[in-house]
């Protein structure tokens, strides 16, 4: 039963993945947000062409009474139609009645930031080896991969609420999911490795220094310079060790799947792994990463990343990915040295994720989450990569 009233008018609704179509088209979106201002700080929704106003929902109520709805609609910043969002979509939906019914269109988000979380986009990016499909989850900017080659299929940094969609998408180019793979063990999401291949009957891998933290699982190990086959293409291991000390990236042809590593707008950040020197010992590894290990990998590389954020800029078919060279000649960290790197880096982190500490419990398998609390626990935004001086 709903803690919230029925709105008294018939209200238009759009679902989350209406709204991820718009804004991946850079269409404007008049947002009004209707939840309390630290869940609103903390996580939200939000991109180039969005224009996002908190009103909390007890004001709304609040203006029922007084009768100025619509004075309150006129704070909303933005132009044209209000969409309302809350937690669920039911607080906003209510609230979407009231702007109806003081003529102000206005429609609710079903299922609210809930449902927001739910959206996957996917987009296919150039391979020369295999058929490579991008899956965007734009509520965090978390980025996972099927890659197909023939009959089989390989699933990397598969995010456990998606699992379904991983098979589907594989069926759907008439193959069958083989293999899976995590880069690292994440801290911003609960890992769909076991899930996918429990579902599947795949081979899960995880690089051997992720799984010396302390998995708890069977799962086979995977170092660098060895390879995968996945029908006729392989995914060849890149040790790119910082994010994390196992942190692995995988190439396929001339696609590099970097993981937490490289990003299109900046770099991983050094400080979610505890133990090993801390984050000052693995942002020097980082930087060897990027400048050393990534100097073999020529300038048209595509460097497909684990996450995106607010400031990365797709590219014009919706996808996150960058030619390495560009990276080269945008990025500073390509220009530091070793110390100045560490220096800013350690500088300019960003709030850690929340929970982070127990997605990495449950991404070892030392906590049994179920799909509910699974889901859950990750909530909120993508906060994987450095702080902005090491982005454009």
């Amino acid at each position: 039963m709903s803690d919230y009233p029925d709105p008294d008018v018939a209200v238009d609704a759009r679902s989350p993945a209406w709204l991820a179509d718009r804004l991946a088209a850079g269409e404007p979106v008049r947002l009004l947000d209707v939840r309390n201002r630290d869940e609103f700080e903390a996580w939200r929704i939000s991109g180039p062409s969005v224009a996002a106003t908190l009103v909390p929902y007890m004001q709304w109520l609040q203006a029922e009474v007084q009768g100025s709805v619509a004075d309150r609609a006129a704070e909303v910043d933005g132009e044209g139609p209000i969409t309302v969002v809350c937690g669920e979509g039911e607080a906003s939906a209510y609230v979407a009645g009231l702007l109806t019914e003081a003529g102000i269109e206005a429609h609710n988000l079903a299922e609210g930031m809930t449902g927001w979380a739910r959206v996957a986009r996917t987009v296919d990016i150039p391979c020369d080896a295999a058929t490579v499909v991008q899956f965007q989850r734009p509520a965090s900017g978390c980025l996972s991969y099927l890659v197909v080659s023939g009959d089989e299929a390989a699933v990397i940094d598969p995010l456990r609420a998606f699992t379904e969609r991983y098979v589907d998408a594989a069926t759907e180019r008439g193959a069958e999911i083989t293999t899976v793979v995590d880069t690292h063990v994440h801290a911003d999401h609960v890992s769909g490795l076991r899930d996918l291949a429990a579902e599947t009957d795949a081979r899960a891998f995880m690089p051997r220094l992720s799984v010396q933290r302390g998995v708890d699982y069977d799962v086979a190990t995977i170092i660098d310079g060895e390879e995968i086959a996945v029908g006729d293409a392989s995914l060849r291991a890149v040790h790119l060790p910082g994010h994390t000390t196992g942190m692995t990236a995988f190439a396929v042809g001339d696609v590099l799947l970097t993981g937490d590593s490289l990003f299109v707008e900046s770099v991983a950040r050094p400080d979610l792994q505890r133990g090993e020197g801390g984050a000052e010992a693995l942002a020097t590894q980082l930087h060897e990463s990027l400048t050393a290990r990534l100097a073999d990998f020529d300038e048209d590389t595509l460097v497909a990343p684990g996450h995106y954020s607010e400031a990365a800029t797709p590219d014009d078919d919706g996808s996150y990915v960058a030619r390495l060279g560009e990276l080269r000649d945008r990025l500073p960290v390509f220009e530091m040295d070793r110390a100045e790197f560490t220096a800013r880096i350690l500088r300019d982190m960003p709030p850690q994720p929340d929970n982070y500490e127990r997605i990495v419990a449950a991404n070892l398998g030392l906590e049994d989450l179920d799909d509910e609390a699974a889901f859950e626990v990750e909530l909120g935004p993508n906060n994987c990569a450095a702080g902005p001086s090491l982005g454009e």
